[in-house]
């Protein structure tokens, strides 16, 4: 089996890459990166030295060097984790998430499309899903409409409908994913997790939107990795699952934590002006997920945490 995997040296997917390698040592990877400021070089260094990876650093939305690394390699399966991800900067330039998030995607499409691909699989959000009140107690199913907020969901949305068209047109066999917000290791430090740790750690002042009453649901990186492994294997073809935790959190309560872990006053923490467009809450329901194909978050938040600040810890380590 050989897999492509894009964005391989980004949070998410340098995370799956390695879960791969370690669970299937047979299978190949072939890596694609364009090693943006959010590439992890030292995650990346360590699948290189994985003699069943092979990399290339190119863009995703470079048809050419997409076409002849599809016809030299000749993967069975792809997995889409390149995007541009960080709200913010799509607020200030949705240019390149317009770009590589809807552009990146068609020629991956058709680069699959040309070279017989078993399975394109598309990494999604729930942010696609727009947001909820504070107060409900609802959660998004795989067919509640698409309403996002920000240039960044908007683009997201924008790949997944054509994902879903190559499928009904194309008949290419296709599947999608949603998720919750990720939280690991390599993850960047514009995040909020790794952005809090790291403030507190370097005790210096750490910038909250608005009231910090938002609420996002986090959801392990492994258990992320766990959940489209399930797809890939036993997931249906032309469909969209849904991947949460169930563990909600505000995201002032979760900074109060991480600084409390770390034994820092709270005081460091400045309420600043809101995002525009700010979502207010993300609630998955992954039942789906859970009843077709058996799978299930399995890493506790609390620990998870904890483990996470040691190593981030070592990592900012002055």
């Amino acid at each position: 089996m050989k897999i492509v995997i894009t964005g391989c040296a980004g949070f998410i997917g340098a995370n799956f890459s390695q879960y791969y390698l370690t669970h299937y040592p047979t299978y190949n990877i072939v890596g694609i990166d364009c090693l943006t400021y959010a590439a992890n070089t030292v995650a990346l260094s360590k699948l290189k030295a994985n003699d069943h990876f092979t990399f290339y650093q190119t863009d995703i939305c470079n048809r050419a060097e997409i076409r002849n690394i599809f016809q030299k390699e000749k993967p069975d399966i792809v997995v889409n984790f390149a995007a541009e991800s960080h709200v913010d900067r799509s607020i200030e330039n949705p240019d390149i998430f317009i770009k590589t998030n809807v552009l990146g995607t068609q020629i991956l499409l058709d680069a699959c499309l040309n070279n017989g691909i078993k399975r394109f699989h598309q990494i999604s959000t729930d942010e696609v899903y727009g947001d909820l009140p504070l107060e409900s107690k609802e959660t998004f199913i795989e067919t509640s409409p698409l309403k996002p907020s920000s240039p960044y969901s908007a683009s997201k949305a924008a790949a997944d409908l054509l994902t879903l068209s190559y499928y009904k047109t194309y008949q290419l066999p296709v599947t999608i994913s949603r998720s919750s917000n990720n939280y690991g290791k390599y993850q960047h430090t514009e995040k909020l997790i790794p952005k809090a740790i790291f403030s507190a750690i370097n005790k210096q002042a750490f910038p909250l939107y608005g009231n910090g009453l938002n609420v996002r649901e986090w959801l392990h990186v492994d258990d992320h990795s766990r959940a489209i492994d399930c797809i890939l294997h036993r997931g249906t073809i032309g469909e969209i699952y849904n991947i949460g935790s169930g563990c909600f959190m505000a995201n002032a309560e979760l900074v109060k934590v991480i600084f409390q872990k770390i034994n820092v006053s709270k005081s460091l923490v400045q309420f600043v002006e809101d995002r525009k467009g700010h979502d207010k809450k993300y609630a998955l329901d992954c039942s789906k997920l859970q009843n077709q194909l058996g799978w299930k978050p399995q890493e506790n938040f609390d620990k998870q945490l904890e483990k996470l600040i040691l190593w981030y810890q070592n990592e900012f380590a002055v």
